[in-house]
């Protein structure tokens, strides 16, 4: 077993983390930034590191500064999270060349999955349904580019190779704009990831997205943990996550969760990851994974009873798998609700002093946030502060326990989306479930 662990990230899930390794008996050392110095698990943590000023890019993001702690507090293994660095293959391998364990995938795994060419590759070899396309990069050649695209039908979508978070494509409904799009998404591309390496896509118009999260360990043992839907997001970003995911029948979650992990077989992939599919007339089709822990994990936690971290922790010690498919038993239903630093109407981040907090309680409530009376929420990171999750016998009863524990949710002293997710609570297209990823958009007018 592991005995001492870096939490290379902040907030939530830096608190979510410590617990997990609590539990496990692992001592913790939380490394923050200089406007991080009050954060809830840094105080609770064995240890803490400053590795920087406020800035990202000179404290979460200093890769020597997060090692050279590392090796002050005589680590064994650096846990990153998800964001910042925790899908950065260079940070992985600079992790193990330094002799710490990397909690995450192999490097070479990462750089794999993290290339969107190279996966869909990787996942049509294991069966993995994916979405009609260029099966490759895009070249020079015009013509073959026009011809691959009549042969799709548009409309067709570019992407880049590198992107990421909804960045790096654009959407063509025609040939007279496809070559300028592409050329527009080249050299958005390469400024924004350094990459200008692009492929095609049919353009599926009204899907839902749905992702199956997996674990696997070192000995090629891998299992999935069911699906997850996350359909309601607002410019990509999702809003409201749930699992099991409304309208999927078992055999459809059968069939598409062994895919999955014998993917992970074939790659010799490790840890916690997920893959991500657009679904659409009854069919899914594999847009990515992320090689992480996702932000939504706690709803695939409570519908299974498997803590993913812990699992993370285990098979970062050398440990195999805790549990085998067969054991795998889905119950109920689970939401998670992410609540933001920002005003509900115009979405601008609100930073500042927390006045008054009063988190909701009573059966199936579960709250991952890192808020106390008197934090201070900085203005230097991502809005998020925490996420609110329900759990019920059915669907409804989720709901119905979501929304009194939204009622009872106090955060004072700063605006916050909490009045979004009543709304959305409230909805009765979202109350029957299955809407496409543009609903809330439409919804909200954007």
């Amino acid at each position: 077993m592991l005995d001492k662990v870096v939490i290379a990230n902040r907030g939530e899930i830096a608190l979510r983390i410590l617990r997990a390794c609590r539990e496990l008996g692992i001592r913790v050392v939380a490394i923050h930034s200089e406007a991080d110095r009050d954060l809830k698990h840094v105080r609770l943590a064995d240890e803490s590191v400053c590795i920087g000023p406020a800035a990202s890019n000179a404290s979460y993001l200093n890769v020597p500064a997060i090692i050279s702690a590392a090796e002050v507090c005589d680590a064994q293994a650096i846990h990153p999270g998800y964001g910042f660095l925790a899908e950065n293959a260079d940070f992985a391998e600079r992790v193990e060349q330094s002799g710490f364990v990397f909690i995450g995938p192999r490097p070479e795994t990462i750089r794999l999955m993290g290339d969107k060419i190279s996966a869909i590759e990787a996942m049509k070899a294991a069966g993995v349904p994916t979405v009609p396309g260029s099966n490759g990069p895009l070249n020079e050649d015009t013509k073959r580019t026009l011809k691959l695209a009549n042969q799709i039908g548009y409309p067709v979508i570019i992407k880049a190779a590198g992107g990421g978070g909804g960045r790096g494509m654009r959407v063509v409904h025609s040939e007279a704009s496809l070559l300028t799009a592409i050329s527009l998404t080249r050299a958005e591309a390469g400024a924004a990831f350094g990459n200008e390496t692009l492929y095609m896509e049919k353009y599926l118009e009204n899907p839902r997205h749905i992702e199956f999260q997996v674990l696997a360990d070192e000995f090629g043992n891998a299992i999935h943990l069911g699906e997850r839907d996350c359909s309601m997001q607002r410019r990509h970003q999702k809003v409201v996550e749930e699992a099991p995911a409304p309208g999927i029948s078992d055999e459809q979650r059968r069939r598409v969760g062994e895919r999955c992990a014998e993917a992970c077989r074939q790659i010799g992939y490790r840890s916690a990851g997920t893959f991500e599919f657009l679904y659409e007339d009854g069919e899914f089709y594999f847009i990515e994974m992320n090689t992480r822990v996702q932000v939504e994990h706690p709803v695939t936690e409570m519908i299974t009873s498997v803590d993913i971290i812990k699992e993370q922790l285990l098979i970062a010690s050398g440990e195999s798998l805790s549990y085998t498919q067969g054991d795998i038993q889905i119950r109920g239903h689970a939401i998670e609700c992410r609540i933001n630093a920002e005003d509900p109407k115009n979405f601008i981040p609100c930073p500042g002093d927390i006045t008054q907090l009063h988190v909701p309680g009573g059966p199936g409530v579960r709250v991952e946030t890192h808020l106390y009376n008197g934090y201070r929420v900085p203005p230097y990171y991502d809005s998020m502060i925490g996420k609110l999750i329900t759990h019920g016998e059915t669907r409804a009863v989720a709901i119905a326990r979501m929304r009194t524990a939204l009622s009872e949710l106090v955060i004072d002293g700063i605006k916050t989306n909490i009045p979004l997710q009543v709304d959305i609570m409230a909805d009765t297209n979202f109350q029957q479930g299955g809407m496409n990823i543009h609903y809330l958009e439409k919804k909200l007018g954007l």
